[in-house]
């Protein structure tokens, strides 16, 4: 099988072991091992352990915490025995799976980290059509024993993001106009709850804690240590990439949002609108169809009078080899060599939603803000929604946005730390031009400085989320800076139903 040949990488020069913490911090070093319960089981990581640096890190290289303890859990009852033992100390915990988080609140300082990334296996039933998937498999694990059997899920296109945080926040990939978010095909999840119990949520049991977990963001009600999925047959599929000039951005935006929303649900495309000092802009994109098809479905694309393409390329291939070209590792899964986590970056990252065509005024504004990036490496992200997306009701699921006609996410990287600043406020600048054209904000993309961004992420579903949070953790075990509380502002619940309208705009 191809996963035996991804090459992983893994902190366990951390030695096994079982210890507790006495007090509120652990010690550096060996930690006693001691008689009553709770105690921390599985691998445990502590200051001054070899491999504690590596163990700490998440992918986002603006932020470098220092946990008291990081314990890589090796079943449901060692995270069930870390929440008890971090409850009964009134320590910070932080659930992590990917470390792909944003803004980096999967670790905190002096806290425990909660890391699953040791469950990553993959159960394909095909004669049910479902998969049972370990928390901490990462996308490209998922993919390739889901590819072995001829299946897929409609997931995201990087190789290293973690299964756990994508379901939970939503899951927008190349395959979600066609088969939906990830949540979508989302059957049941396994979940420690916040006083250390483990519990089955699926439609017949704990219905209202399934739905959350449909859109309602990773960490906010427990720790999930597997998840059962629907799968979906696929064979081969057709991908594409088209560039233009910089300079015929305005027209290429023209086309875009009239054709990507509203084509052949079968494909799903992506406009990588990059800053001027990059020379262009270009699209991607992926269609469950022939390349004759997709040839014929994106013309709207490839005629355009005002704006020829300078580059186009389509081609047909197995699934699995899509996911590896399309995430950056190749199109041969044969010589796939992935670590298990990304090497960091620098970043920045923001987001909204676009509920109706933007006029001339927002695409001017867009314009004109990355006419003045700070690096070429900037760029505005555009994800068309609608076809499966949209045709599940907002609040049939925790993700609110569903009539959305597509998503933007600002983006920013950077090499050197002087670099930080002006590509930061670049970002926030870009996200405040576009305000009077969007609305709302994407949970995955999290963004620390976003104001009322309960609203922005929930939108109506919040009143309900915040129920639920105050039925599963009503001493809000789980917090962060983005966590969903178990009671809301007086102004987030008068607002609660702004974020996400409920009619569709698509047109």
């Amino acid at each position: 099988m191809h996963a035996r040949q991804i090459s992983r990488r893994s902190s366990r020069d951390a030695r096994d072991r079982r210890a507790a913490w006495p007090g509120g911090r652990l010690p550096a070093g060996e930690a006693p091992v001691m008689s009553a319960e709770p105690r921390l089981t599985g691998r445990v990581v502590l200051p001054g352990d070899p491999g504690y640096d590596d163990a700490r890190e998440v992918y986002n290289a603006r932020f470098s915490r220092r946990p008291s303890a990081i314990v890589f859990c090796q079943d449901a009852q060692d995270v069930a025995n870390a929440v008890r033992w971090a409850t009964a100390r009134d320590a910070e915990i932080r659930a992590r799976s990917g470390r792909h988080c944003y803004e980096g609140f999967s670790v905190v300082d002096a806290g425990l980290v909660i890391d699953v990334s040791d469950l990553r296996s993959v159960r394909v039933d095909r004669e049910r059509g479902v998969a049972v998937v370990g928390a901490g498999a990462d996308l490209i694990t998922v993919y390739d024993a889901l590819g072995q059997v001829g299946v897929t899920l409609p997931a995201g296109s990087c190789p290293t993001v973690g299964i756990a945080g994508l379901t939970l926040g939503g899951g927008f990939g190349l395959l979600s106009r066609a088969l939906g978010l990830t949540c979508d095909s989302l059957l049941a999840v396994e979940m420690v709850t916040a006083d250390g119990e483990v519990i089955r949520a699926d439609e017949r049991e704990h219905q209202d804690l399934l739905w959350a977990c449909q859109g309602g963001g990773g960490g906010n009600f427990g720790v999930v240590t597997s998840f059962t999925f629907k799968t979906h047959p696929v064979s081969e599929v057709s991908i594409f990439r088209i560039s233009w000039p910089w300079g015929e951005l305005p027209s290429v935006l023209e086309a875009w949002q009239a054709f990507a929303p509203i084509t052949d649900e079968r494909l799903t495309c992506i406009l990588k609108l990059t800053a001027m000092s990059s020379g262009e802009i270009s699209c991607v994109g992926q269609m469950l169809g022939t390349g004759e098809d997709l040839n014929r479905t994106i013309q709207p694309l490839l005629s355009m009078r005002a704006a020829a393409p300078v580059n186009v390329s389509i081609e047909t291939m197995p699934h699995l080899n899509a996911v590896g070209q399309l995430g950056g590792i190749g199109g041969d899964p044969d010589r796939w060599t992935v670590h298990q986590h990304q090497a960091q970056a620098s970043f920045k990252n923001a987001s909204a939603y676009a509920y109706e065509r933007f006029g001339a005024e927002a695409i001017a504004a867009l314009t004109a803000e990355l006419s003045r990036a700070p690096s070429a490496r900037c760029l505005v992200q555009l994800d068309a929604y609608g076809g499966a997306v949209g045709r599940i009701a907002p609040d049939a699921t925790a993700f609110p946005h569903r009539h959305a006609m597509w998503s933007l996410q600002y983006q920013a990287y950077w090499t050197a730390a002087a670099e930080e600043k002006e590509n930061v406020a670049w970002v926030e600048r870009a996200r405040r031009a576009m305000l009077p054209h969007t609305r709302g904000a994407y949970i995955n993309y999290i963004d620390a400085e976003l104001e009322d961004w309960l609203t922005a992420y929930y939108g109506a579903n919040l009143a309900r989320l915040s129920a639920i949070k105050a039925m599963y953790d009503p001493r809000e075990v789980f917090r962060f800076p983005r966590s969903i509380p178990r009671s809301l502002p007086e102004a987030a619940g008068a607002s609660g139903s702004s974020g996400a309208p409920d009619t569709p705009n698509i047109v």
